[in-house]
């Protein structure tokens, strides 16, 4: 059947109300999206992450009434669009989208429908979904291509947020011999542990919620995807986790954010060239 979509353009602050009136209108589905077509990638466990220029986009039934829903929504106060759609395989459409990605020169992300590049790489086999990280985003690629640079070789590694357990389970894959993945939610613990096990990578892994992180914990690598004011926040957590000359990798950090993070790891860690990624960057660096 077809559907109609309505558009409404409007800034983050109001966003979520308006969703709130177009769920409370009939509509079938509402999402975000970023006024320039930048889709909404990998929030943290139970947020919301919007652009300052939001597009609200509400799905209707193609029987709804728009005249009476532009007098329900008072929709000549946005600026707005309406347009009817086809009717589409939308999960095949979505699907379709997403592609075996590489990561350095091993290593490979792989939805389950898709064909593997290479059988003799590295292949890390993920589903996008309700899980927190696929490789889509700057900060997860930058953090994966870190991974494959290094040697892991019987190395214990913690994956500080680790969300999807995309991270944990490349570490694994890649070489380390024990992987420690910590988040906030438990939700990502359920979703790092069922894609450890479709990887086969589960007798391996531990996962904590982060109030329950063993008394001295420490790897010899350390990795955090998370965002730049936990970094700076968490700062002597992360740090006490790494062992003396061992590694960290920290991103989800913006670039013009980079040299407060630095500032903050600096004096227990000779930190590398900081690497950018559109506007997203990763730094690393070796504990004194």
């Amino acid at each position: 059947m077809p559907w109609i979509q309505l558009r409404i353009n409007t800034t983050s602050d109001l966003a979520e109300s308006i969703s709130e009136q177009l769920e409370e209108s009939g509509a079938v589905s509402v999402t975000f999206q970023d006024t320039f077509d930048n889709p909404v990638f990998e929030p943290l466990p139970g947020e919301t992450k919007l652009w300052g220029n939001t597009d609200v986009v509400g799905l209707y039934d193609a029987e709804t009434d728009i005249d009476e829903l532009k007098a329900i929504l008072n929709l000549e106060q946005y600026s707005y669009k309406i347009e009817q759609l086809e009717d589409k395989d939308w999960e095949r459409e979505w699907m379709d989208n997403f592609h075996p990605m590489q990561f350095g020169k091993r290593l490979w992300i792989c939805p389950s429908w898709r064909e593997i590049p290479d059988p003799n790489a590295v292949n890390v086999m993920l589903d996008p979904g309700l899980a927190f990280g696929t490789g889509t985003h700057p900060t997860t690629a930058l953090c994966l291509t870190w991974l494959d640079s290094l040697d892991l070789t019987n190395k214990i590694v913690i994956d500080y947020g680790c969300g999807s357990g995309i991270l944990a389970i490349a570490a694994l894959k890649l070489g380390a011999a024990r992987v420690i993945g910590i988040d906030i939610d438990p939700q990502a613990i359920q979703a790092s542990r069922d894609n450890a096990e479709r990887n086969k990578v589960s007798r391996k892994i531990e996962l904590y919620l982060a109030k329950d992180i063993p008394d001295n914990l420490q790897a010899d690598v350390v990795v955090a995807n998370i965002l730049a004011g936990p970094l700076k926040e968490l700062k002597p957590q992360i740090s006490k986790l790494v062992k003396p000359s061992g590694e960290l990798g920290l991103s989800g950090i913006l670039a013009n954010q980079s040299q407060s993070v630095c500032d903050a790891y600096q004096t227990e860690f000779v930190l590398d060239q900081v690497i950018e990624q559109d506007e997203w960057c990763r730094i690393t660096g070796k504990k004194l």
